[in-house]
């Protein structure tokens, strides 16, 4: 099957991937939430040691890191307050690192992350990790493209859920991962592999 041409190659995008000493990491909705009950992804252990390692690297190039966390309110999913709303241990905020609360996928609607990242004069390259890859990554892919930034997204870092089509048949998790990936690397973003493919 013959691929069409991606809209960053027609628009004569950048294709070289950040160096992480350059960019500002940006981890998205690493929480509990995610690795229990209703809303487990298959995968969540798995982007969490991938993100680790990323936030390692990170701080070791003295790369700015900005968390991200979602609130959906007391008793839900997504609480904050709660211990399923917390942030895992492996990626958890350090003093000075910056957490920036949204209500939607896009974290930059409704929040403070363009004037953290302003404050942090961040830019152009932001390096995005996290949960889920359809939604809320790929969300703020768009949400920072939209905003001159240029996103790269860390696959292995990112997962999500499976999923019933429009049809109603089952979209695996790993099928709906790659989808929105290729979503964003088409014109959002761009993509690397592993946490390793970015220079430091």
């Amino acid at each position: 099957m013959t691929v069409s041409t991606t809209l960053r190659e027609v628009n004569g995008l950048n294709a070289a991937l950040p160096s992480l000493s350059t960019s500002t990491l940006i981890l998205i909705d690493f929480q509990n939430t995610y690795r229990t009950g209703v809303m487990a992804l298959p995968d969540a252990d798995r982007a969490l040691n991938a993100a680790a390692r990323l936030l390692e690297r990170a701080r070791a190039a003295g790369t700015p890191v900005v968390h991200v966390v979602h609130d959906g309110g007391e008793g839900t999913p997504y609480d904050i307050r709660a211990e399923i709303g917390r942030v895992d241990p492996r990626v958890a905020p350090r003093d000075g690192e910056p957490v920036v609360v949204k209500g939607f996928p896009n974290s930059f609607h409704e929040t403070d992350l363009l004037e953290t990242l302003r404050r942090l004069e961040a830019g152009p390259d932001l390096v995005l990790a996290g949960f889920m890859t359809h939604m809320c990554v790929q969300f703020t892919a768009q949400g920072a493209f939209n905003l001159g930034y240029r996103p790269t997204v860390v696959a292995e870092a990112c997962a999500t859920r499976p999923l019933a089509g429009p049809d109603g048949t089952p979209i695996p998790a790993d099928v709906l991962h790659a989808a929105a990936l290729t979503t964003i690397g088409d014109v959002f973003g761009l993509i690397a592999i592993r946490v390793t493919d970015l220079p430091a």
